[in-house]
């Protein structure tokens, strides 16, 4: 799937064909937000990415820290895309905890519609204090 003999891909390329995000159009975004670091620098996406450079992509409230291990500009399967980068040990159990967390924590019934109860005020009002 990628080209032979490449030296090098743009950022934003590469975030995409890796599958972190869906279209090159939301990899921009994300790299001119600050939410992608390269070599523990903040970037622009048509930067150069090349083997054993080190990505910190977050991705809502995920974060990945990864070693690139492949370049590719194309898209492939997700089978491939994982074989692009190597996610480091902490990076893993950082999310695996984030997870966790977030299983854990209280969620807020949505079903209903219009304006909230009494009941729902409150429920919101607990989130909100336990949040800050």
């Amino acid at each position: 799937m990628p080209r032979v003999g490449v030296r090098s891909v743009r950022l934003d390329k590469w975030l995409w064909a890796a599958r972190f995000f869906k279209t090159r159009t939301q990899a921009c975004l994300a790299v001119d937000a600050g939410q992608v670091r390269q070599n523990a620098e903040r970037s622009k996406p048509a930067k150069d990415v090349r083997i054993d450079d080190m990505i910190v992509v977050r991705v809502g409230r995920l974060e990945w820290e990864v070693r690139v291990r492949g370049l590719s500009d194309v898209r492939g399967p997700a089978p491939f895309a994982q074989t692009l980068y190597e996610e480091t040990s902490e990076s893993r159990a950082r999310r695996a905890t984030a997870e966790e967390a977030r299983a854990l924590a209280p969620s807020l019934d949505t079903s209903h519609k219009g304006r909230p109860t009494k009941k729902h005020r409150r429920e919101l009002e607990r989130l909100h204090r336990l949040a800050h």
